[in-house]
């Protein structure tokens, strides 16, 4: 393990700011859904499937609207997404505290559709300015201040909505969230081999990139998310079913420590894993933590196999898309990438919550498993195909920026 290769990549010129920012930037974004289920619990007075309703229509419409918002970044640079979802965002959150239900429902769902692009930028920044070669310790870090992101984020939201109030949560979420994206504006990160200021290089056509190695590594993306959210829930049936209920946040917290380990482990290693490999074993691992139901202490140990390989799965999958795609038509690709962990997301909590109620909380880790393996082993004939490196589908620069290029 190489705990200097760390060190290395924070020393890459406007590395260390980035992920600075990357982590301050999705505290408010990761808070946004938990300060609007207070705000229709709390002010609004209604019931958890309304609440639940407008976080699925937020997390649809994000997930119909990356690869659009990614391609406009590709061809129109960030600061135009940027602009684009700083606007919704003040648009959304300085009326959302006064609408009724069914508008926030419709209101959050078309803002959602083009939200500022924090996560597939901070990857895009991090592809254009780290080597290849180090990358993965790179998403490694980013992985890791994601986490504390998700620590923190929910955790704010709620002390706010239940300690003051929603309508004060809602308030300081949607002014962190247009912060981002005025502070995205202003630091505009390189997210391609081209400098800030000038002009992306067209992108090339999709089938030089969308092939089925992409495809492949957008299933165990989507298989990895949801694994995750699907233990998640299982989890919180288990001690809810035990009366372990005041346990929940510990048990959650260290699940998060171990993802953290693992991906300070991993992005040390000299030799990287493939990601359906990760994705695969984390899907194995969570099988038999339903065995451990009963006990809080118990599930907390026999999460850590399957935990800890949480973060190394993400940072795999990102470090071979980005290897695997034009510099151009990374934003694209990102999003899709985002795409399908949102889907994974989106499905793998209700289905955890079926198989806990048909056929009981423990075997609701079992099922969950059982699933994310087989859409790894779907995933592995397609990921493991051989594709050609990013720079060979990269298209041919015109002849002035050559020259420019050569000049600088």
């Amino acid at each position: 393990m190489r705990l200097t290769a760390y060190r290395t990549v924070l020393a890459l010129p406007g590395v260390k700011v980035l992920m600075i920012f990357a982590f301050l930037a999705r505290i408010p974004l990761v808070a946004s859904g938990m300060a609007l289920t207070f705000h229709v619990l709390g002010d609004l007075k209604g019931n958890y499937a309304e609440a639940g309703l407008v976080a699925t229509a937020v997390t649809v419409a994000a997930a119909i609207g990356a690869p659009f918002m990614g391609r406009m970044t590709d061809r129109r640079g960030l600061r135009a997404t940027t602009v684009v979802g700083t606007i919704l965002a003040l648009v959304f959150w300085s009326t959302a505290p006064l609408l009724p239900y069914p508008a926030l429902l419709v209101a959050g769902f078309l803002c959602s559709l083009a939200g500022i692009p924090i996560f597939s930028a901070i990857r895009q920044a991090i592809a254009a300015q780290v080597p290849e070669d180090q990358r993965r310790t790179a998403y490694a870090l980013d992985s890791m201040s994601t986490e504390l992101s998700y620590m923190i984020g929910p955790a704010m939201a709620v002390v706010l909505a239940t300690q003051f109030s929603p309508r004060l949560g809602m308030i300081v979420v949607g002014t962190g969230a247009v912060a981002v994206g005025v502070a995205l504006f202003v630091l505009n990160p390189r997210t391609n081999e081209n400098s800030a200021s000038e002009e992306a290089p067209p992108a090339p056509p999709r089938r030089t990139w969308l092939r089925p190695s992409f495809i492949g590594m957008l299933i165990v993306a989507l298989a990895t998310t949801f694994t995750l959210t699907g233990t998640e829930l299982a989890m919180v049936a288990n001690l809810r079913q035990s009366g372990q209920e005041s346990m929940i946040s510990v048990v959650i917290g260290l699940w998060c420590v171990y993802s953290l380990a693992g991906g300070f482990v991993y992005g040390a290693l000299r030799n990287g894993t493939p990601s359906v490999i990760l994705a695969a074993g984390m899907a194995l691992l969570t099988i038999p933590i339903g065995l451990a139901s009963g006990q809080w202490w118990l599930m907390a140990l026999a999460l850590i196999p399957a935990g800890a390989l949480c973060a190394p799965a993400l940072t795999s999958n990102t470090a071979e898309l980005s290897a695997r795609v034009p510099a151009s038509a990374r934003g694209e690709a990102m999003g899709l990438q985002g795409s399908a962990m949102t889907v994974g997301m989106a499905i793998g909590a209700p289905l955890a919550g079926l198989a806990s109620d048909q056929l009981g909380p423990s075997w609701a880790f079992a099922a969950i498993g059982g699933i994310g393996l087989l859409l790894t082993l779907v995933a592995w004939p397609l990921a493991r195909r051989t594709a050609a490196p990013a720079a060979d589908a990269e298209p041919a620069p015109a002849p002035r920026v050559a020259e420019e290029a050569a000049a600088a």
